[in-house]
């Protein structure tokens, strides 16, 4: 998290190549220790992993984009946290389910959390954007798409999740098979950010040198910084 926080404060715009490398390196590894070099055949039929990943690529790119929205990464972090609320909401919806009264009251306090962390961070947003009423207006407005986006993810998040709890009922649980076929499936959409992503790895190469520690290997620390979070993240 911490190298993910300096990459975004060096450059906001930067998700998709982040994205795009955490998707690279786990399909990578499964491709080798999973699959087998694509000779193990997949215990749950393949299309059922094409729906989920549709799903898994629109929640990672749109949790990324969020952060071009004027959505400061604090909030987007504490968002991403009511993931129980919107899988609670879904489960009674969908799947009929009901919970007991401490569940009910942990998740009505986890939401007021959030509740307020948005609240001030829609201040902060006003107070910053008061000198002009124009520029401030159309701050606030795009503050607003970024909420409504950050919200989009997490419902699509919590669908996702009721769908991947439905095939592993019906073929059994494969949650590394799962984890490779959500991140190697979706590699060809990011074609469509790759110019996005090629302008980022140019900026990336463009920082400063940094000697990585042990090894005394050198290399851009923009590049270090983007191999540590992959590491760590997964």
């Amino acid at each position: 998290l911490v190298f993910l926080l300096h990459a975004f404060r060096r450059f906001p715009g930067c998700g998709n190549i982040v994205t795009f490398s955490q998707f690279l390196f786990i399909a990578m590894e499964g491709f080798i220790f999973e699959a087998n070099f694509g000779r193990k055949k997949p215990a749950i039929p393949i299309r059922y992993y094409f729906i989920m990943v549709a799903m898994f690529f629109t929640v990672s790119v749109v949790n990324n984009y969020a952060l071009n929205l004027n959505i400061a990464m604090p909030l987007h972090m504490i968002f991403r946290s009511g993931s129980l609320i919107a899988s609670m909401a879904l489960g009674i919806i969908i799947l009929k389910k009901r919970y007991s009264i401490s569940k009910y009251t942990s998740i009505a306090l986890v939401s007021l959390g959030i509740f307020t962390c948005t609240f001030m961070s829609a201040k902060q947003v006003a107070s910053e954007s008061s000198l002009n009423e124009e520029d401030g207006l159309q701050v606030f407005l795009w503050w607003l798409l970024g909420i409504a986006a950050l919200t989009f993810a997490l419902l699509m998040s919590a669908r996702m999740g009721i769908f991947q709890e439905m095939l592993y009922k019906q073929f059994g649980k494969h949650s590394k098979e799962a984890l490779f076929y959500n991140h190697a499936l979706p590699l060809p959409g990011f074609l469509l950010l790759a110019p996005n992503i090629y302008h980022h790895a140019l900026l990336f190469s463009q920082s400063e040198p940094f000697q990585v520690p042990v090894i005394g290997l050198t290399l851009p620390i923009m590049w270090f910084y983007l191999f540590m979070n992959v590491i760590t993240q997964y």
